[in-house]
C-alpha cells in the first residue's frame, strides 16, 4: 500500500490529490485550477518566473498567500512598468511586508523584466521558455518519483541566465516547468493528470 504522504489522497469530495493540495484550502484551489495549466503570455509568464525566485527557500504556500500584494507592489508584473523601478523603488519594496523582502531577489525580478524586454528582438520570452518542452512528461505514481530538475530544466536555466536572467536555477526552473505545463508531474492516479491538454 502507497504511504498516504507519497501518493494521493482522496478528498472529501472524492477527487484524488498529493498531500501538499490536500490540506490548506488556498493550495488546493491552486492545484485544482491552475498549477501544471500552460502559461503562454509574457505578462503570465514573467510573473511566475518571479515568484518562483521568491518561492526559493521558502514554500509556495507563503508566495501564493502574499500573491496579491505581490502582484500590487510589482503593478500586476508588467515588465516595462518593473524594468523602470528605481533605487527608491527598492526600498519602497523592501519595507512592503505584504511581500518577501528579500533585496536580492528584489533586483532579480527587476533585472528579469528588463531581460524579458530584450527578448522580444529574439521571438520572446514564452516561445524561449517553451522550447526547452521534453519529448516526454514523467509519470510518477508517488511523490517520491517526482524529480527536482532534470536535463531540460538545467539547459533552460543555462540559457536565462546567458540572456541576463538572475535567480532562474535549475531547481527553480523545473519548478516553473511544473506549474506552467511544460512537463506533467501529476501524480498518475490524480484527478489532474493530463488536464493541461499538452500531453494526451
Amino acid at each position: 500500500m502507497t504511504p498516504p504522504e507519497n501518493g494521493t489522497i482522496i478528498g472529501d469530495d472524492g477527487l484524488a490529490r498529493p498531500l501538499w493540495a490536500s490540506v490548506d484550502p488556498l493550495m488546493r484551489e491552486y492545484y485544482d485550477h491552475e498549477w501544471g495549466m500552460p502559461v503562454r503570455d509574457e505578462q503570465g509568464l514573467y510573473e511566475r518566473i518571479s515568484l518562483e525566485g521568491f518561492q526559493a527557500g521558502l514554500s509556495w504556500a507563503t508566495i501564493l498567500r502574499k500573491r496579491v500584494a505581490f502582484r500590487t507592489a510589482f503593478l500586476n508584473f508588467h515588465p516595462e512598468s518593473v524594468a523602470a523601478f528605481t533605487e527608491a523603488d527598492i526600498e519602497r519594496l523592501m519595507q512592503d511586508p505584504g511581500i518577501v523582502r528579500n533585496r536580492l531577489k528584489i533586483r532579480a525580478a527587476i533585472t528579469n523584466a528588463k531581460a524579458t524586454i530584450a527578448l522580444r528582438s529574439e521571438g520572446g520570452l514564452v516561445d524561449f521558455v517553451w522550447s526547452f518542452q521534453p519529448e516526454s512528461t514523467p509519470e510518477p505514481h508517488t511523490f517520491a518519483d517526482v524529480a527536482t530538475q532534470s536535463p531540460e530544466s538545467v539547459a533552460l536555466s543555462k540559457a536565462l541566465r546567458k540572456k541576463g536572467f538572475a535567480f532562474v536555477g535549475p531547481t527553480t526552473m523545473y519548478a516553473l516547468m511544473e506549474a506552467i505545463g511544460i512537463i506533467d508531474t501529476h501524480l498518475v492516479d490524480s484527478h489532474r493528470r493530463g488536464s493541461s491538454g499538452v500531453w494526451l
